[in-house]
């Protein structure tokens, strides 16, 4: 059977709730995440996602000021979908969005898709030593006070 996919940026047609289940379950990066502050990442990025028909397959997000840097994060691929080109098409969207071209720089993190990334020309950081981080690895567990 053929199926047809197409990746869309209308925030109105994301499944919210699948999205979340992934994430905050199966994601390593943000296992946890509250379904709150998954929202308010959605609403304040621009998102990607991946259709086959009405049903979403996978998803990305881009925070960025449209002008200079852009972060890529949270991408996915449902399993039951990998293994047909998905990621490769999803990254050739974010890629060549209009409103992406032209950045200074684009960031990520990944812990094992080093490979898809690498064939959009992402290459490992050049200066490392310049870069710092403030990183709260346990921030979605407990009662989120801290």
């Amino acid at each position: 059977m053929n199926q047809t996919f197409q990746i869309s940026t209308d925030k109105s047609r994301l499944d919210i709730p699948m999205i979340h289940q992934f994430l905050s379950v199966e994601a390593y990066w943000c296992k946890g995440i509250p379904l709150e502050t998954l929202q308010r990442s959605i609403e304040n990025a621009m998102c990607f996602g991946v259709f086959c028909g009405e049903h979403q397959v996978g998803f990305a997000r881009v925070i960025s000021d449209f002008a200079t840097i852009a972060y890529l994060g949270d991408v996915f691929i449902l399993p039951e979908y990998r293994g047909q080109g998905l990621s490769k098409m999803l990254m050739t969207e974010v890629m060549n969005h209009p409103d992406l071209q032209g950045l200074r720089r684009w960031i990520l993190l990944t812990g094992d898709a080093h490979g898809l990334y690498r064939q959009f020309g992402w290459t490992d950081l050049a200066k490392p030593d310049r870069w710092m981080e403030r990183h709260d690895a346990g921030v979605y567990a407990g009662d989120g006070r801290r």
